[in-house]
């Protein structure tokens, strides 16, 4: 018994004692940590939107949480308002931003019912929703409360200039900063352009001035920096350019460009080229990145447009619109031969509108999807001009003309919506048709007229231009031979975003010296 005292007596000496006494308080704290960690308030880890700039092609964020939540308190406390500008103030609250919600685990996707307005900023807050307990249904811990803020693309547009020294130069203006910037120099007239999907660049066609003058097409593609460098969502920051840094894409030495087009992604150009020793080499070529501009070898045909998958055209050939994969050489994809134009694409690609012409000479606006079915939306003598899908699909922003004096044949061009909808009794039921058309703005006899409906479907953009028969030193000149004397822009709002309808009464605002604007993205 002795012997076994002292060896107890050895072992436990006060260093031993000591370390047992830490490795018992240690345990009791990790015990009191791991019965308490439930009650630890749970949190948003992360917010995909987070300071991005926002644009209508982004239609969903996602909501990453600590842990999995009780979705029904996350979706009844979670609230999404515009921020209104300082020293402005209303009678009631913004309106909250709707949209549709879906789970997977800890996220949380909000789909937005249609593109945010631009020019904003937008706050996110959730506070007061509670975590989801696996053994407890009513009962959580209130998340620790969260708030965040990102912005939607400022108002932007480009367009051509008309007087002084911005006569055929091409204009970028930010409408929401209300600041006007040239992107192109003096030796330039700019034919056409379209914009890249980011905002950063604009692709442009472009004469020198001196071949413009003389009547001479030496039409050159270049693209211009805008000098946006947007944080888009799901991508890295933006190299900032500044505006106005030009790279020649295709030259005109062996070959004369016509119309072109730049495909959704902003990876494929397709242009209308013939050949200047040998015209009847005449056709559509591909450009891409890193590669040659190369012909696409099919049948040559007239207008087309890239179709929103970024993988097909439709291109007017012969009595009908084909559509053609963009791979040289390769077989059509479909052939529609009901019609002779294709006007526009809804930005998903699931429609298109297009145009037939009839044997009584009337031309018909059709709306066909991408199950094959086609349906005719108005029937007129006028001309169909533009069509333009809102984000939503639910309607189309038309310029149309209506004839007015048959024996001397002019046209009135007019704005008009048309509520893709509205039901019809039957397929032949014209009247049930024409009630489906609100005409907006009737504008005064002209033919060269451009709209463009912006990305987020709240406003128009059109403009007015004087003509004159062409002098030998004039750089503007319409398709139809005339000198553009003088142009003007005009903004048209068409949804009271209050109430999400079209205002009755339309007011255009005039705007800036200017011609054929196109909205950015």
């Amino acid at each position: 018994m002795s012997g076994k005292t002292v060896t107890l007596k050895k072992f436990f000496q006060p260093i031993d004692r000591l370390a047992l006494g830490v490795m018992l308080v240690l345990s009791l704290l990790i015990v009191i940590v791991l019965l308490s960690g439930a009650q630890a308030a749970p949190r948003v880890r992360d917010f995909s939107w987070q300071h991005k700039n926002v644009g209508a092609d982004d239609s969903a964020f996602i909501l990453t949480f600590s842990r999995p939540m009780n979705h029904t308190s996350v979706e009844k406390n979670l609230k999404l308002v515009p921020v209104l500008p300082e020293g402005e103030a209303t009678s009631s609250d913004p309106a909250e931003i709707e949209g549709k919600i879906s789970w997977a685990g800890r996220k949380m996707a909000y789909t937005l019912l249609s593109p945010l307005p631009y020019g904003n900023e937008y706050k996110l807050q959730l506070e007061g929703a509670k975590d989801q307990l696996p053994s407890v249904k009513d009962a959580g811990v209130p998340i620790e409360p969260y708030s965040a803020s990102f912005r939607s693309r400022d108002r932007a547009f480009a367009y051509i200039g008309v007087e002084g020294e911005d006569q055929g130069r091409l204009i970028l203006y930010n409408l929401t900063q209300q600041q006007k910037t040239v992107l192109t120099p003096a030796d330039l007239v700019v034919m056409d352009f379209k914009s890249y999907p980011d905002g950063d660049r604009i692709l442009f066609s472009a004469n020198d001035r001196q071949s413009q003058e003389q009547g001479l097409l030496t039409d050159q593609l270049y693209t211009v920096t805008t000098g946006f460098s947007f944080e888009v969502p799901g991508k890295g920051s933006a190299d900032s350019k500044p505006a106005g840094q030009i790279e020649l894409v295709l030259d005109n030495q062996d070959y004369q460009n016509l119309q072109f087009d730049l495909s959704t992604d902003g990876e494929t150009i397709v242009v209308q080229r013939v050949n200047r020793s040998n015209p009847a080499e005449f056709g559509l070529w591909i450009i891409q990145p890193k590669a040659e501009p190369k012909p696409l070898e099919n049948q040559p045909g007239g207008e087309f447009l890239i179709a929103p998958d970024s993988a097909s055209l439709a291109v007017a050939q012969g009595q009908g619109v084909a559509l053609l994969p963009l791979k040289p050489g390769a077989e059509p994809l479909d052939f529609l031969p009901k019609f002779g134009r294709v006007l526009s694409f809804a930005r998903d690609g699931s429609a298109a509108t297009m145009v037939k012409y009839n044997a009584d000479y009337t031309r018909s606006l059709y709306l066909v999807n991408n199950q094959g079915i086609e349906r005719e939306l108005l029937r007129t003598t006028g001309s169909i001009v533009n069509c333009e899908f809102t984000p939503t699909k639910d309607k189309l922003y038309c310029l149309l003309t209506q004839l007015i004096k048959a024996e001397e044949y002019q046209e009135e061009p007019f704005i008009a919506a048309i509520d893709l909808n509205a039901e019809k009794d039957s397929e032949t039921d014209e009247d049930s048709i024409k009630m489906s058309v609100q005409p907006l703005v009737v504008l005064p006899e002209q033919r060269d007229i451009q709209m463009s409906l912006s990305p987020d479907g709240l406003a128009l953009l059109f403009d007015q231009v004087v003509t004159r028969p062409p002098a030998a030193t004039d750089s503007l000149i319409t398709e139809e031979g005339q000198a553009i004397a003088t142009g003007r822009l005009w903004f048209l709002p068409i949804i009271d975003i209050t109430t999400s309808d079209t205002p009755e009464q339309l007011q255009p605002e005039q705007l800036l010296p200017g011609f054929h604007p196109r909205w950015l993205p």
